[in-house]
């Protein structure tokens, strides 16, 4: 049931208008009591999709001087500035402060897509994670694969290992990457359907950087369940979901070489899910130590909203009214 579980803003804007009343309450009932009154901002947002905004991540595999110039007259601009301490140069993402999706592309058959579409919050794990030309990287939780394509908009791996333990996600996965990467580079990527709890072990101290974007319960997506049979199934097996979580970051800390680092996300405000999740993570495994990404937080502090109070290790993203963006739970670790 994890498998299905793993939506979140991957896939967001397949939402339904109907609101799931059984979730809302749920949500209700818990953020109230961790957040106060910011969960009321944050449920406003939430709750209404003509207030979301959609990002614009372009391909440096197929780039377009006329997609640039028309996203500028349509008011976008750069979301990421020269301040951060890790921006290639050839990672580019486009927002506007207005509501509203630009147009998908449709996939054509040999042609790469110029853009991919997606939450900007989702793009900060992967600023997180500092990728450089010819490191080893493990995608632990890898479809659809906007995270993946982000990582290779950074940077060259040496290896890039992109796992998704569900077989049709996978397909998907591959899919995703086919459409925006290049053959040549493609070839150079494994692709698997392993358990993600299981590669620590057979692929131990295998990878310099790992990122796990952990299944989780999905607060966008999870307000529009269309089912009410299966959102009352998912809110009883969300209790379940901080072990799977907490068992997939000691598989990564395993695949983990000495000296390497992991980030970790989701796309909930559940702290059992975030903090709770690292905090044991970090009080279970001497070999770890959290690594500061406060000054990421700075230097993007003026396109996105941060819940205050949290740890220098970690960070989670707050939708609000022309910052839609999130929720997005960030944290970082570094293999000792």
């Amino acid at each position: 049931f994890f498998l299905s579980l793993k939506l979140g803003n991957k896939t967001e804007g397949k939402h339904q208008k109907q609101i799931c009343q059984i979730v809302l309450d749920h949500f209700e009932k818990q953020y109230t009591t961790e957040l106060g009154d910011t969960w009321t901002r944050i449920r406003d947002i939430l709750t209404h999709p003509l207030c979301w905004q959609y990002a614009v991540l372009l391909n440096k595999f197929s780039q377009s001087a006329e997609l640039e110039n028309t996203l500028r007259v349509k008011g976008y601009y750069p979301a990421f500035q020269e301040n951060l301490p890790y921006l290639p140069s050839s990672f580019q993402c486009y927002i506007s402060r207005t509501p509203g999706r630009f147009p998908a592309q449709k996939h054509q058959a040999g042609r790469l897509k110029e853009y991919f579409l997606l939450n900007a919050a989702s793009l900060l794990p992967v600023l997180a994670l500092e990728v450089k030309d010819g490191e080893d990287v493990l995608d632990l939780c890898a479809a659809p694969g906007g995270k993946s394509v982000a990582i290779l908009q950074c940077a060259s791996p040496g290896n890039f290992h992109c796992n998704e333990s569900d077989v049709l996600r996978s397909r998907w996965l591959k899919q995703t990457i086919e459409s925006f990467i290049p053959d040549a580079f493609i070839n150079l990527i494994m692709f698997s359907t392993l358990d993600g709890r299981q590669i620590g072990d057979l692929k131990p101290e295998s990878y310099d950087k790992v990122l796990v974007d952990a299944p989780c319960s999905s607060d966008r997506s999870w307000l529009f369940s269309s089912d009410t049979l299966q959102a009352t199934l998912r809110l009883v097996q969300r209790k379940e979901l901080p072990s799977l979580q907490f068992q997939l970051l000691r598989s990564a800390i395993k695949a983990l070489r000495p000296g390497g680092s992991l980030v970790y996300s989701t796309c909930t405000l559940s702290k059992a899910e975030n903090s709770n999740v690292i905090n044991l993570i970090l009080n279970s495994c001497s070999n770890v130590t959290p690594v500061d990404i406060s000054e990421m937080a700075k230097a993007v502090s003026r396109e996105f909203t941060f819940l205050g109070g949290m740890q220098q290790h970690e960070l989670l993203v707050l939708p609000e009214k022309g910052r839609a963006w999130g929720p997005m739970y960030i944290a970082k670790l570094k293999k000792i």
